[in-house]
């Protein structure tokens, strides 16, 4: 697995940002629940993006070497009025600025408190990248909006968060993620609508205490085939199984028990 390069993922957060910007200025009722979120309105949500955004910023500029409370955070929790698109997207559009502009000037290897093993700002990079990417699909389901990224990120994606679970399994004794053991049992995600060079399959084996993973076309337990952006978005819990353009072949159940436990929160 070779990751994307820091200033690809900067790019894509600054991209990303854009994006939610759009929603939020699109007209759409900034107090709707979000459906893959209902305990958010899509002003929760985008204030609560903003303020992760916020929190890295603030992580990254100071190279922090422990975690950062998000009390000590400027601005993290957005606006003061509520209901105000144009100071929710005045508040965002800074926070991408900062952001991107510390993660450019830190470099992948600066050295900055992080989790899953990997205290670096390339770290934050790359998780802040899919954070957005996955919170703006939240918001354009919450806007009914059309959603779509770019193959690269949602591969991308896909294996960040695989990691994510393995690290999670590792070191999160209470985290659902430590409840994925189903010995003899694999999944298998195949994306039926990108170039080969992407490599865009995946084979989750789930027989041990950690998850093991790698790309490529193999038999599992189950399949969940697909276009990359839909099967993203299932695999992150944010579509329905029988969403249009998905296809399983193999044990429905499994792909379920997966979405209950090791899902994006």
């Amino acid at each position: 697995m070779t990751l994307l390069a820091h200033d690809r993922y900067c790019d894509e957060i600054a991209h990303q940002v854009e994006q939610l910007r759009a929603v939020v200025t699109s007209g759409a009722d900034l107090s709707a629940t979000v459906p893959t979120c209902p305990d958010w309105s899509l002003e929760d949500l985008v204030r609560h993006m903003g303020g992760a955004l916020r929190w890295v910023d603030t992580l990254v500029r100071t190279r922090a070497q422990e975690n950062v409370p998000p009390e000590r955070v400027p601005l993290a929790k957005g606006p003061e009025k509520r209901g105000d698109a144009a100071a929710l997207d005045e508040w965002l559009a800074q926070t991408g600025e900062l952001v991107v502009g510390a993660l450019r000037e830190a470099g992948p290897d600066a050295e900055v408190w992080a989790f899953a093993g990997v205290p670096n700002a390339g770290f934050w990079a790359r998780r802040m990248t899919h954070e957005i990417t996955v919170h703006r699909a939240d918001a354009t389901l919450a806007a009914g909006l059309p959603y779509e990224v770019a193959p690269d990120i949602a591969a991308d994606a896909v294996d960040e968060w695989l990691q994510i679970v393995q690290w999670a399994q590792r070191n999160m004794p209470k985290d659902p993620k430590r409840d994925l053991r189903r010995p003899g049992d694999s999944i298998h995600l195949h994306a039926t609508d990108t170039e080969p060079a992407l490599d865009a399959e995946w084979l989750i084996d789930l027989d041990g205490e950690v998850i093991d993973w790698r790309r490529g076309h193999e038999k599992a337990t189950v399949a969940l085939r697909g276009p990359l952006s839909s099967l993203l978005l299932a695999f992150y819990g944010r579509l329905p199984l029988d969403a249009p353009g998905l296809e399983i072949l193999g044990e429905r159940e499994l792909l379920e028990f997966w979405q209950q436990r090791a899902t994006f929160g």
